[in-house]
């Protein structure tokens, strides 16, 4: 295997990217962090909607996904902006952040004589920020460094059949090499998690992944919605998936066949290695926004339809399994693992594929969502703003 380089933080943790992050504490913040960013090269500002009149555990997590995503290693420094008034404070998250020994800065609107003079100390002080950053020298690390989060979207009947079973292949090495994979999407366990549950390390994490599933049932119910009726959705039946059972049972692939580790919460750290199980809803961005927080560095994103989704802090790598929307998205697609469906490659040969294309982009090879500047972000809600 070739050599791998990354970013080693005072934490001790590794990155694989180096980016400013510009951190909106709140939606009124987030015009003066974008163009903070935009004047800065290097400098990366998050599109954060949330951050005030939350309660309870939506306040709870944007507070941790802000945090988390100030801390995820692919950052190499921070600068938070908040309005002033925000119920997000922006000096907590600015000191919880300062916690990783990364350095951090914060601004407040309100105490800098608004948004113009915001902006030019913001863009000051990321300038001098940036050009600390550009010094940094990349040093030889390890597989087992890298923590790989594992998605899917706009799936269709080659997802469960190719692209998820050579996204599993990719997740067992890096497993098996001493590593960290995620498992997200919770409403895509539906009907699969008693499989889920079988690979669990105890009987408490095997509870959990029982519970996560119930609990998310329950809440669609509360709300007169059945899981299993409004899913799949209408682009996952209009490419052959006729139920939730058949959609999940395909999803599970992408984790391959290690044993479980544990089960956590949206935007939770992750600190463990080996397969984890992270506790997230099924749309794309949102589940992607809560395994960075938790600290992944780079993301395989399966699909059969093609999606072009992509993250403000680390590499998205694309994998279709269907040949023909791999000609009408090959700008926005890595990999096509269509060949499996055609018979031309195995899945191990697939799997490897991806593997050799994830070492390059550990190494700095652009994904064609970082080439086209793809920044989703999207932050899971629980309840309705009040």
């Amino acid at each position: 295997m070739e050599k791998l380089y990354g970013y080693r933080r005072p934490d001790g943790k590794v990155g694989i990217r180096n980016h400013l992050l510009i951190i909106p504490a709140s939606v009124c913040a987030s015009h003066v962090a974008q163009n903070i960013a935009n004047a800065v090269n290097g400098a990366v500002a998050i599109p954060n909607q949330q951050g005030c009149c939350e309660l309870g555990p939506d306040f709870d997590v944007t507070h941790r996904v802000l945090v988390g995503f100030g801390k995820n290693p692919n950052v190499g420094a921070v600068l938070v902006v908040g309005l002033g008034c925000e119920g997000i404070s922006t000096r907590q998250v600015a000191e919880e952040i300062a916690e990783s020994g990364k350095r951090v800065e914060y601004l407040i609107i309100q105490e800098n004589e608004g948004t113009i003079n915001t902006e030019a100390k913001g863009i000051k002080l990321a300038r001098e920020m940036a050009s600390q950053l550009s010094l940094m020298q990349k040093e030889e690390i390890d597989i087992s460094d890298i923590m790989l989060a594992v998605e899917c979207g706009g799936s269709d009947t080659t997802s469960g059949l190719a692209a998820n079973p050579a996204a599993g292949y990719v997740s067992d090495r890096v497993v098996e090499l001493g590593g960290t994979v995620v498992l997200s999407e919770t409403t895509e366990f539906i009907g699969a998690e008693h499989l889920l549950a079988e690979r669990a390390v105890s009987q408490e994490v095997a509870d959990d992944i029982i519970r996560i599933v119930r609990d998310v049932e329950n809440k669609a119910k509360s709300i007169g919605v059945d899981l299993r009726e409004g899913q799949p959705t209408p682009g996952n039946i209009q490419g052959g998936l006729t139920t939730i059972e058949e959609k999940s049972l395909g999803c599970i692939f992408k984790a391959g066949t290690s044993p479980i580790q544990g089960v956590k919460e949206y935007a939770e750290i992750i600190d463990g290695k080996g397969l984890y199980i992270m506790d997230t809803p099924g749309q794309d961005i949102e589940s992607i926004t809560g395994m960075l927080a938790g600290g992944a560095t780079v993301v395989i994103f399966t699909t059969g339809r093609g999606t072009p989704t992509g993250s403000p802090i680390a590499p998205v790598i694309k994998v279709i399994g269907n040949s023909e929307n791999y000609k009408k998205m090959k700008d926005n697609i890595d990999i096509n693992a269509g060949t499996i469906v055609e018979g031309k490659e195995t899945v191990a040969d697939v799997g490897e594929r991806i593997f050799k294309e994830m070492l390059e982009v550990i190494n700095g090879k652009f994904t064609k969502a970082e080439a086209l500047n793809h920044r989703e972000f999207g932050i899971y809600k629980l309840s309705s703003t009040f």
